[in-house]
């Protein structure tokens, strides 16, 4: 299984930007994704996640400049972002729990896997 980020970018202060994780590999079901983010210096840290049945949770400080979506067909979720500050600069992560198929043995494996990160610079 492999998550694929993208839609990063430089933008000014006020910017939008809206950022995809596409998920692949023999997914048999995808329950909860996620976007994470990571500044300079900082941990990282959850921005907001999404359940397979739609349900929202959002780090209080980023709610209604942030909205996260996802796309259940295309097993890829999405992080529209607006009003942008400078503060928000940082890789941005997604994240997804995953039950794949094993395709020698048949077996289901569940497991938490991460995208390789985005970089999104907001310029003052």
């Amino acid at each position: 299984v492999q998550l694929q980020a993208s839609g990063g970018g430089l933008v000014h202060t006020g910017g939008s930007l809206r950022l995809s994780c596409a998920a692949s590999g023999n997914i048999f079901r995808i329950d909860d994704m996620g976007w994470y983010r990571q500044a300079p210096g900082k941990q990282r840290e959850l921005v907001a996640r999404i359940t397979s049945g739609g349900s929202t949770n959002y780090v209080d400080s980023l709610k209604g400049r942030f909205t996260i979506s996802r796309d259940n067909a295309k097993n890829t979720a999405f992080l529209q972002m607006t009003n942008l500050e400078p503060e928000d600069t940082a890789v941005y992560y997604c994240n997804a729990d995953v039950l794949s198929l094993d395709e020698y043995d048949g077996n289901y494996i569940a497991g938490k896997y991460w995208g390789q990160g985005t970089q999104v610079t907001v310029s003052s």
